[in-house]
């Protein structure tokens, strides 16, 4: 900011000065300090033009080669006046060991020109120690003070003035940091012994005021800022009216609010008091002042202290920044040093723990962050210190690049809300619930999509085998499928006849090669493809009950292998049905080096079969026998498998074609795995069910061609379509730059009317807003993507479809999600959470928001449990692979009050239902069900239940560089592993981004920040992160990080 300055107050400056100092004509001057601004400016252009001396400037470059320059000067010259600084005294001291006749007897001043450096006193001292032997006599030494603003403040007088004599005052650091002065001993550590700066200037009023609010005088014992009312100050900030009032014209007030005089102050910056003999002690400066709660602490006395701790040589040329950033509603002090280049791991983490105590011991507060630099990275200013300015906008924006840091959050932050307590033994009973809810007028929070009962349609087909059956005579020709590969070409098609056919041979294979018996279990180990379609029906056609499984990555056996073995072990199949290539690879060394490969049960390839028709088709004795399993491995990393019916099988189907319309007539297309949930129900069943074609799009494909899925559904312009979160996060990441390419290449998505994402998790509105985003360029309307919600217990709950409302969106309170409460919000509100719908709910499906621990029913809008009833629901674990008696009751729970007749299924997810203000398709208003997120992810910290994913989003957020995010607790600690998708510089950036976000979103304390190169969180095919996997490799110690920082 510039200053300005009038003529006239120059002038008084200059007669000032003359006065203050004794100046006369042809004295001879010597100025080490830069003569363009402040006392340089002031002593060796102004005062000494105006009274005729003689100036020598020596140039801050020739110091910094000959620190003794001036001394030998002044010598030569026979100097009368020197203005230095402390620095210079203090260089000059480390290099006068060989200088033999020097004699400094001719100065009468030597102006120390700090400004505001409260320990300038050590250099004096150590100056006057060695140079008292040369002719420097004690009395020269004359401190002064002074700022921009009011440009000289105090000085003191040389000897033959008569004035006082000098005084000097030992402060106690606890008593600077409530803002009194309390004289202490100096052989404590933590004092600070300053020395005065004189007199003030002549002509001059001074007065202390208060730091904060308005400008009341101190008492004689506070410290405050230093305030000016004189001829020679500046007048304005030039340009800027509103500043130069605050700080040029205040009018100090007495306790009872009068103005002490009626001259305007100017304000200083300079901390301080009057002593005796209305000596002025400056104690430090506005600009290095820190509040930490409530108490003051000065920017340069961390540094003094820090300075102060052996090893002394570790800092580099002395270059430490100290400010404070604002985290969680209270400053929080850093401190960065730049080490020497030849430090060694040992000695910086030495010297850091022991600042640390240092600062603890001296100041009686705790440091946030300390963070060491390489030699001469941190910013400069322009006389060579260190701009802490941008220091600390390096810091904050996460650029500093440190070599090492320490956060110390668990030491320093003391203001967390206070944890949530569970009160014991208030648990309302369920009687006085529902005369709660009912006195409240609330609605119990139930809905359930239409009504399937009373639907007198002919689909009442029980078993899909006979459907295929019906198929292949009704319509043989009609294409059901259609395989595209990687080009974008046709890999492979089955109408109605082809499929049955290749299923019965199949069958035929069973039966005879296989000697399998019905209800045996045959594992259906294949890439997506319609091989793998038709063996599933081969094994009902056979009698069997297929279990899909997802083939070996055969670059990646060690990881994908052992999931394979388990699921054909938990599943207790008695046969493996592949191909050859797959056998060949289940059999080869490479995989014996992960799995015992003697203990693979029958495999048999399927490649060429011979053409048999099968005696006869296998008729269950009864639909709620069992038809096939469905294994995935949730995101806690627990393997499930589920039951599904023939009955369950069936309604399943009609749900979904209930809800998006299809029939033969239509083309969707899918780009899902085919191994559990909805994707495999969309691959293998509804098809056959429904008489629709699919167009299968692997999402293996879209790795080498990230467009695959967009201009298929473009090419056979596709009203319905299916995709997960990782293929619409490649097609956002892979084309999001190439929109343009597309459409030169007709690609055209306007007819698309429903594009659904198939997820078991809360909708992620950032990545299907960008989605609808990139491509609305391309056509795609922004109504229509949405997302579906199942789970293991019923794999499609919500569907979008394609009639009734679009879904919506609200706005959660973060905070109040914490404690298990739904706290509606508007949109952009601090804290706010959007959450959009999960799709509609299917017809047959009833759902209820129960009370996770006294399983009751809850009202409207109430954050509990989503139970599900419907006849497509599984019947039940086949094995739940490390869990067996948690689960017991997943499939069969009673409400504990209300309807208590209904059997429900527990999905394991939070969320909660809301009647809108839309209407459905049957004229009924409609009720939109949230998912929150699973139970099993939760954490629980503080008392209070987190969501991973909501610490993630923010974690993101904090830096360009952070690729992905993953949270875990590893006792009582949050863990958060970051990857890092830029230079391995600026890993240790991330560690005081993370800390801080975290602190200021969610009120917690990182306990352990892990930084990784992209790829190491494990994502399954779901795009789901598996939290828990990556917690046992932090555990076992396989995560080869770039970092790991505990933090203290």
């Amino acid at each position: 900011m510039g200053i300005t300055v009038s003529h006239s107050a120059m002038l008084a400056h200059c007669h000032a000065l003359t006065q203050a100092c004794g100046y006369t004509e042809g004295e001879v001057i010597t100025n080490v300090l830069d003569f363009k601004r402040d006392a340089g400016l002031w002593h060796g252009v102004h005062a000494s033009v105006m009274n005729r001396m003689h100036v020598i400037s020596i140039p801050y470059s020739l110091m910094k080669v000959n620190p003794l320059s001036w001394i030998q000067k002044v010598h030569t010259y026979k100097a009368r006046v020197a203005v230095v600084k402390s620095r210079d005294m203090h260089w000059s001291l480390l290099a006068q060991r060989d200088q033999r006749d020097i004699s400094l007897s001719s100065l009468r001043m030597l102006i120390v020109a700090d400004g505001a450096n409260p320990w300038s006193i050590s250099s004096c001292d150590a100056f006057l120690n060695v140079f008292q032997a040369r002719g420097l006599r004690p009395e020269v030494i004359c401190p002064c003070a002074s700022s921009s603003e009011a440009m000289t403040v105090a000085i003191r007088r040389p000897p033959e003035m008569g004035v006082p004599p000098p005084g000097k005052a030992v402060l106690s650091m606890s008593g600077l940091s409530y803002g009194v002065i309390r004289v202490d001993t100096e052989e404590k550590l933590s004092v600070l012994t300053v020395q005065d700066v004189g007199q003030v200037m002549p002509g001059a009023l001074v007065c202390v005021i208060r730091v904060e609010g308005t400008p009341y005088l101190c008492r004689t014992d506070e410290v405050g800022e230093i305030c000016v009312s004189s001829s020679s100050t500046g007048i304005s900030y030039y340009g800027l009216p509103g500043m130069t009032k605050n700080v040029f014209e205040t009018i100090p007030v007495t306790s009872s609010g009068a103005p002490i005089c009626d001259r305007p102050f100017t304000r200083t910056s300079l901390l301080g008091f009057i002593g005796p003999d209305n000596l002025v002690f400056v104690v430090g400066k506005m600009d290095g002042l820190m509040v930490v709660s409530g108490r003051r602490h000065n920017a340069d006395d961390v540094v003094a202290t820090a300075l102060a701790v052996e090893p002394m040589k570790f800092v580099y040329r002395g270059r430490i920044a100290v400010f404070s950033v604002s985290v969680l509603h209270d400053e929080r002090i850093v401190v960065v040093a730049e080490q020497r280049p030849d430090a060694s791991e040992e000695d910086s983490f030495q010297w850091m723990s022991r600042v640390l105590q240092a600062i603890d011991s001296i100041h009686q507060v705790g440091v946030y962050c300390l963070a060491l630099v390489p030699a001469n990275t941190l910013p400069k200013a322009p006389l060579g210190g260190i701009h802490i300015s941008e220091t600390k906008q390096r810091f904050l924006e996460g650029a500093l690049h440190p070599c090492n840091v320490l956060m110390c959050p668990h030491t320093c932050v003391t203001n967390l809300p206070k944890p949530r307590q569970k009160q014991p033994g208030t648990d309302v009973g369920p009687a006085s619930m529902i005369v709660g809810n009912l006195v409240a007028g609330k609605r119990i929070a139930q809905a359930c999509g239409r009504d399937v009962s009373q639907l007198e349609d002919n689909d009442q087909f029980l078993y899909m085998q006979d459907v295929l059956q019906w198929r292949a005579q009704a319509t043989p020709d009609h294409p059901l499928f259609l395989l595209l590969n990687a080009k974008g070409t046709v890999a492979n098609t089955a109408s109605c006849v082809q499929l049955h056919k290749r299923a019965e041979r199949i069958a035929v294979a069973l039966m005879e090669r296989g000697r399998l018996n019905t209800g045996d279990h045959v594992a259906l180990v294949y890439p997506p493809g319609i091989d793998l379609i038709a063996t599933f029906y081969g094994c009902l056609y056979a009698g069997c009950v297929p279990v899909t499984v997802r083939p070996p990555h055969p670059q990646n056996l060690t990881t994908t292998l052992p999931t394979v073995k388990m699921i054909v072990e938990v599943s207790k199949s008695v046969c493996i049905l592949t191909t050859q290539a797959i056998m060949k690879l289940l059999k080869s060394k490479e995989a014996a080096a992960a799995v015992d490969i003697k203990t693979w049960p029958l495999i048999l390839d399927t490649d060429d079969l011979p053409r048999k028709r099968i005696p006869q088709i296998y008729k269950p004795p009864t639909p709620e026998m069992l038809a096939y399993l469905d294994f995935s491995v949730s995101t806690t990393g627990i393997l499930a498998g589920v039951k599904m019916s023939h009955a369950a099988t069936s309604a399943l189907c009609r749900s979904i074609k209930l809800q998006c319309e299809l029939y033969p007539s239509r083309q969707i297309a899918i780009c899902l795995d085919p191994y559990c949930g909805l994707g495999f129900a969309l691959w293998c069943l509804c098809s056959v069910y429904s008489g629709h074609q699919s167009i299968l799009v692997p999402p293996l494909e879209l790795e080498t061609n990230p467009s695959l899925w967009l201009s298929a559904v473009s090419q056979y312009k596709v009203r319905v379509t299916f995709c997960s979160y990782s293929v619409m996060e490649m097609c956002t990441k892979g084309l999001g730059s190439q929109t343009e390419a597309l459409r030169l290449r007709n690609v055209n998505l306007s007819c698309v009317r429903t594009c659904m994402v198939v997820a078991e998790e809360r909708p992620r509105i950032t990545l299907t807003q960008s989605f609808s985003k990139i491509f609305k360029d391309l056509g795609l309307s922004s109504r229509a993507v949405s997302t579906t919600f199942g789970c293991r217990v019923n794999v499609a709950i919500c569907l979008q479809g394609t009639a009734g409302p679009d879904p919506t969106t609200v706005y959660l309170d973060m905070r109040a999600l914490r404690h298990d409460r739904v706290r509606l919000v508007e949109r952009g509100s601090p804290h706010s959470l959007p959450l959009m719908e999960s799709g509609k709910i299917l017809p047959g499906v009833k759902v209820i928001i129960a009370n996770t621990e006294t399983k009751g029913p809850l009202g409207d809008s109430h954050l509990g449990e989503i139970w599900v009833s419907s006849p497509h629901n599984a019947t039940g674990y086949y094995t739940v692979y490390g869990e067996e008696a948690l689960h017991a009751d997943h499939f069969s729970t009673r409400l504990s009050f209300g309807d208590t007749q209904t059997v429900w299924a527990r999905t394991g997810y939070l969320g909660f239902l809301r009647r809108t203000e839309l209407t459905d398709a049957s004229g009924e208003r409609h009720d939109a069900l949230y998912v929150v997120g699973s139970l099993d992810e939760t954490l629980e910290l503080r008392g209070m239940r987190y969501h991973p994913i909501d610490i993630e989003t923010s974690v993101i957020r904090s830096h360009k560089s952070i690729a992905e995010c993953a949270v875990f607790t590893w006792t009582n600690l949050l863990v958060v592993v970051v990857e890092l998708e830029g230079s391995e510089q600026e890993a240790l950036d991330l560690v005081a981004l993370v800390t801080n976000v975290v602190l200021e979103e969610h009120y917690l304390i990182v306990g352990v920040v892990v930084v990784v190169d992209p790829g190491v969180i494990p994502i399954n095919s779901r795009g789901e992160k598996q939290r828990m996997h990556l917690r046992d490799g932090f555990l076992a110690d396989q995560l080869d990080p770039i970092y790991v920082a505990y933090n203290m």
